[in-house]
C-alpha cells in the first residue's frame, strides 16, 4: 500500500513529496522514484524517522503494516502528530470510525492531534470506502431502510503479503490451526467500527454486534501465484458482522474469501467480473467485488467491481491507497483531531483528469 501510496503522490498535481521514511534495507537509500516505477525523483528513502519529524512535510502518508503491531503504529503516528503533520493512514483498520475505537488505541492519537494541532485521517478501500462512504451515498435515495449488508467477495489468491494470507488468515492451514484473524473479537476489533459509522451516518445507534466465522478447506490441492493450496486445508474463510438496532439485525459487513473462485459456491458470488486481458491477468487473481445491499424503498443493490490489468486485488489495492492521496487536500483543511469519513466533504478525483507522463503501474513492481 505504501509503495502504491507513493506513486499516488508523484502522479498528483498538488502534492510534491519532501521526504519517505521505509522499513527495510532493501529499500533504503534508493530514489523514491525507482521505488514506484518512474525517474528519479530526487527524494531518496531513509530509515531515520527523525528525520521526517523535523522536516518540512505538511501531511505524512502512513502505510505500515500494522495488523500484529498496532499500538507500535499508534505510537509511531501520534509522534508525527505531536510534530505537528497532519496523518492519512491506511494501517490500524478500526480508527477509519474512531470514535467507536477503544481509548488505549485512539487515546494516545487524540492526545497528540490536538497538542499538534494536526489533523489523523484513517482510509482504505475495505475497511473504508467500500464499506463506509458507498453505503451512505446509496442510503440517499432511499425513502426508508429496514437494513443495510456490505458484502466483500474477493479471491486473494494474488494478494502479494505471504504473512497476511497464510499466517493472520490462516489458508493453507488445516481446520484445527487457530488463525489470528478467525480468533473471536478479532473481526470485531476490526471491522465493527465500520457497523458504528454506517449507524451513525443514518442517525442510529447500534445495541450490539454479532461475529460469526466460518472455513472452508479443500478436497483437491491447487497451486495460486503466492503459494500452494494442499488438500484438507482451509480454502475459504466467511466473516460476518450483525449490527442490531433496537433489537433487529440492521447493519451487517460480510467478508467472503477465496483462495480459488469454485470453493465454497453456496457463498455469496460476484454476479459478474472484468474479463482476463491478454496477459491473463483476470483468470490469475479470480473474481472480486463489493456489493452493498439495502432493503427498503426502494431495494437497492449494487456491485462495486475495481481492477488494472485485470487483476482486480491489484485494483482494490490501488483504490485504497490512492483514497488516501486523494484525501489529504481535505484533511489538512479540516480542524485539528481524529476524523472519519463523516467529517471530510466528498473526497474526488479533482486534478486527475489528464494523461500521466510516466508510464501505467506494473503490477509485478507492488509484489
Amino acid at each position: 500500500m505504501g509503495v502504491i501510496a507513493l506513486r499516488g503522490v508523484l502522479d498528483h498535481p498538488e502534492l510534491e513529496l519532501v521526504g519517505l521514511v521505509v522499513h527495510s534495507d532493501a529499500k533504503a537509500g534508493r530514489d523514491a522514484g525507482e521505488l514506484c516505477g518512474v525517474d528519479a525523483v530526487g527524494v531518496i528513502a531513509s530509515q531515520d524517522p527523525a528525520e521526517l519529524l523535523a522536516g518540512d512535510a505538511e501531511v505524512v502518508v502512513y502505510a505500515a503494516a500494522a495488523n500484529l503491531r498496532p499500538f507500535e503504529a499508534v505510537a509511531d503516528m501520534a509522534s508525527l502528530l505531536r510534530a505537528k503533520k497532519n496523518v492519512v493512514s491506511c494501517s490500524v483498520v478500526p480508527l477509519v470510525f474512531p470514535h467507536a475505537v477503544d481509548d488505549a488505541i485512539a487515546g494516545p492519537l487524540r492526545e497528540a492531534a490536538l497538542a499538534g494541532g494536526s489533523s489523523f485521517f484513517t482510509t482504505g478501500i475495505d475497511t473504508g470506502f467500500a464499506n463506509d462512504v458507498l453505503p451512505l451515498v446509496l442510503s440517499g435515495v432511499t425513502r426508508s431502510i429496514e437494513s443495510i449488508r456490505v458484502t466483500e467477495m474477493f479471491n486473494y489468491a494474488t494478494y502479494p503479503d505471504r504473512q497476511a494470507v497464510y499466517e493472520i488468515l490462516g489458508f493453507g492451514k488445516t481446520p484445527e490451526t487457530e488463525a489470528f484473524a478467525a480468533m473471536p473479537g478479532v473481526f470485531t476489533f476490526g471491522w465493527g467500527p465500520v457497523v458504528h459509522q454506517l449507524a451513525d451516518g443514518l442517525g442510529v445507534e447500534v445495541d450490539d454486534i454479532q461475529e460469526s466465522n466460518e472455513r472452508l478447506t479443500t478436497d483437491t490441492t491447487f497451486d495460486t501465484p503466492t503459494g500452494r493450496i494442499e488438500a484438507g486445508t482451509v480454502a475459504a474463510m466467511r466473516s460476518t458482522l450483525t449490527g442490531y438496532v433496537n433489537g433487529k439485525p440492521t447493519i451487517v459487513v460480510d467478508h467472503v474469501t477465496r483462495m480459488r473462485d469454485d470453493i465454497a459456491p453456496d457463498w455469496p458470488q460476484p454476479r459478474i467480473a472484468m474479463p482476463p486481458n491478454d496477459l491473463g491477468y483476470g483468470t490469475a487473481s479470480g473474481q472480486g467485488c463489493y456489493r452493498i445491499e439495502i432493503d427498503g424503498s426502494p431495494n437497492i443493490r449494487c456491485e462495486f467491481e475495481m481492477a488494472e490489468d485485470g487483476d482486480h486485488d491489484f485494483g482494490a489495492r490501488i483504490a485504497g491507497a490512492i483514497r488516501m492521496v486523494n484525501a489529504i487536500p481535505a484533511v489538512v483543511a479540516a480542524k485539528p483531531g481524529l476524523l472519519s469519513a463523516l467529517d471530510l466533504p466528498t473526497v474526488t478525483g479533482k486534478g486527475l483528469v489528464r494523461s500521466l507522463p510516466g508510464p501505467p503501474p506494473d503490477s509485478r513492481l507492488f509484489r
